[in-house]
């Protein structure tokens, strides 16, 4: 698959390779545009199956509030699906006080597998469930007894609530269904089914009454009747009204469903003109007892899943608990209670019957779940302990759920507030590992890693690395774009690891002013840097380039002999060379000059002190000789030969020291690129070099 991309920020032009279903290692210095290619195929991705433009936030500055240079990708119309790994998704990570991540159940345990088993042990539980909701009586009856429990607010040691809507509403009897004599003449207002609104409006109107002896509604002289009209808003409150108007309703909706002699206890409460007694109030809190109850069964029937019988040795047990005997419900025992009861005892004994197919299918459920949680268990512990982490991982059953907990090694003790202990290089491993395992579950057409691994030090990059690479069940085999510019991942599985690690293909970033170029990795290309210097050296390249390998070479082997300190005087154009020894600087012989020289046609038949310090000194040929180099770390040698100390005067000392230092490549790894062949030096070192040569008007 060949992607192409355009303006896409950093990135004018370019194009890469991605073969599918292997691991893709892009490497690319920094500042090349690795976070602008991930970025452009999640973007891509996204906006075809959501409709958005977020391709559009990728166009570079140069070009906004133009409609120009519009960003672009091709090549990637079969991925439809993609996940990334990137400092977006750490900082996203979310860690829970109570479980290291959260939805750990979901990435850990509630795979396929889980699910196709939780599906068989619905399709056997069915039978309650379908029973139930063919009665759709039941779930009125449930929702009735639930505004009858409720009217009893919250519970208390004795008796019922004080300020509950049963007692608020009859503590002095029922005044809606008995009014008071003395306010008889309002009964057709306060015996109406929206009487709590009137009671409302007397309430609201109450302030206009002291505007004048008037009604405020009719204009007829109210003077002598203002006392009972406000004695009737302090009697009947709105919301009192309304709790009564619902009690006495759902009472009398649910009177098939109590005993005869419950209904007419039932009935003197709620019709009672002079408030309820103690023994009444006892009777009530035993209706409301069994309701509950009987609630509760119903409900355990409705709700029967694999928590509840994950219990394998106790499903009889269980499922017979849940016959509702209703001789043990005395205020519920009626017909047309019986009717429902026997609905669901009937379902329940159906159930029974394929008790022993239950019992298996929960029984190979229980033992899915304790093989994912010890393979999880012990894939994580032992990649942190690879890694040299002192913590450990346990998945533990928490209510209907499994969470992901942490410990520390030298404790059994939890580790709450996981984020408040973790390292932030820690912080990064955990998230990359979860991600693992949430991809997994994902299953996404692409996998892309932007920089995974470069925090980390040695033994942690690899414990990373075997882990997400060489197991068949995490991302061997799978499409991944390994973005990185650290080197240390290519020479373990190209090179050093090939019997362990799928032959991923691996290419190399270079970016040229926006223009996008990879180039092949092979194993032949990755050297130590000796032998690149000595490749180098050997190579056809002028004399000067080749001293410039020859003395690094002489470097890195510890080598300050008379031929080392040839080259160096010459680098630094001496027209006598001197020579360092035992801490004394003094004039090299004729002899040691020719020793060294000798020494140095070995490798480099024509050299000639004389006519290459002619050649340095001589700033024109220099810069022809600089332009006409065709890879970055020789031009910037040539640079530092052509201007020694006086390397870009107004630049910042960052930049210097840059060009100074930062691209010394031989110190960063022992094995290598050769830089003849990749720019490992970044492009706009050069672009510096090149502007400041190009002032000098030669």
């Amino acid at each position: 698959m060949i992607i192409k991309l355009k303006h896409c920020n950093n990135i004018k032009e370019g194009e890469i390779s991605l073969s599918k279903n292997s691991l893709n290692i892009k490497y690319a210095i920094n500042g090349t545009g690795k976070s602008t290619l991930s970025k452009a195929i999640y973007s891509y991705i996204h906006d075809k199956h959501n409709s958005t433009q977020t391709l559009s936030k990728l166009k570079p500055f140069q070009a906004d509030g133009t409609a120009e240079n519009n960003p672009e990708i091709n090549g990637i119309t079969d991925l439809n699906s993609v996940k990334v790994f990137d400092e977006q998704y750490i900082n996203e990570f979310v860690f829970r006080q109570d479980e290291l991540i959260k939805g750990s159940f979901d990435i850990l345990i509630r795979d396929a597998n889980f699910e196709n088993g939780m599906a068989e042990i619905s399709e056997l539980t069915k039978v309650i469930r379908n029973e139930i909701s063919k009665d759709a009586e039941i779930e009125q009856l449930l929702s009735d007894f639930q505004e009858i429990t409720n009217s009893f607010g919250r519970q208390v040691k004795k008796g019922i609530h004080g300020s509950s809507p049963l007692v608020k509403g009859f503590k002095d009897g029922n005044l809606v269904t008995n009014v008071p004599e003395e306010f008889r003449e309002y009964s057709e207002f306060i015996q109406h089914e929206s009487n709590y609104k009137w009671a409302k409006w007397q309430i609201d109107g109450k302030p206009f009454l002291d505007l004048s002896k008037n009604c405020p509604y009719c204009i007829s002289d109210i003077q002598d009747k203002k006392n009972k009209i406000q004695k009737i808003a302090s009697s009947y409150d709105p919301k009192v009204v309304e709790n009564i108007n619902k009690i006495v309703s759902t009472f009398q909706k649910l009177k098939m469903y109590f005993s005869d002699s419950t209904n007419q206890a039932i009935d003197k409460f709620i019709f009672n003109a002079t408030g309820f007694t103690k023994d009444q109030e006892q009777y009530l809190i035993e209706i409301k007892n069994q309701i509950e109850r009987i609630t509760s069964k119903i409900k355990e029937a409705q709700n029967i899943h694999f928590n509840t019988l994950k219990d394998v040795e106790k499903i009889i047990e269980l499922l017979s608990n849940l016959e509702i005997k209703l001789d043990l419900y005395s205020h519920l025992n009626s017909e047309r209670t019986k009717s429902k009861t026997d609905l669901i005892n009937n379902s329940i004994k159906m159930l029974l019957e394929k008790a022993g197919k239950l019992q298996g299918v929960i029984n190979k459920q229980n033992r899915l779940i304790e093989l994912l949680i010890k393979e999880n268990n012990l894939e994580i512990n032992e990649f942190l302990k690879n890694a040299g982490y002192k913590y450990k991982v346990n998945i533990i059953e928490d209510g209907s759920e499994y969470k992901l907990k942490l410990f520390h090694t030298d404790s059994d003790k939890l580790i709450q507030e996981a984020k408040s202990h973790l390292s932030y290089g820690e912080r990064n491993a955990f998230a990359l590992v979860l991600f693992m395992y949430d991809t997994l579950k994902a299953k996404p057409d692409v996998i892309i890693l932007d920089d995974p691994i470069s925090s980390f030090d040695k033994n942690k990059k690899y414990a990373i690395i075997n882990m997400l690479f060489r197991r068949e069940k995490f991302f061997k085999n799978k499409t991944v774009l390994f973005l990185t510019h650290d080197f240390e991942p290519i020479v373990d599985m190209i090179y050093h690891h090939t019997d362990k690690f799928a032959p991923p293909f691996a290419s190399f970033l270079e970016n040229n002013n926006g223009i996008l170029k990879e180039k092949e990795i092979k194993k032949a290309d990755i050297k130590t840097f000796i032998e690149i210097n000595t490749e180098n050296i050997r190579s056809n390249i002028p004399s000067l380039n080749k001293l410039v390998y020859l003395r690094r070479l002489y470097e890195l082997q510890n080598n300050k002999g008379i031929e080392f300190q040839l080259i160096s005087n010459l680098l630094h154009k001496r027209k006598t060379p001197n020579l360092s020894e035992n801490g004394i600087c003094r004039d090299m012989t004729k002899s040691e000059k020719r020793k060294a020289t000798k020494i140095l046609r070995k490798e480099i038949p024509n050299f000639s002190y004389t006519k290459t310090l002619i050649t340095i000194n001589d700033r024109k040929k220099l810069i022809d000789h600089y332009f006409s180099s065709d890879n970055n770390y020789e031009k910037l040698h040539i640079y530092r030969i052509l201007f020694g100390e006086e390397i870009l005067p107004k630049a910042s000392e960052v930049m210097k020291k840059f060009i100074n230092e930062a691209f010394h490549i031989e110190i960063d790894y022992i094995y290598q690129l050769n830089p003849r062949k990749y720019q490992l030096v970044p492009q706009y070192i050069i672009n510096e070099c090149d502007n400041h040569i190009q002032l000098l008007n030669i």
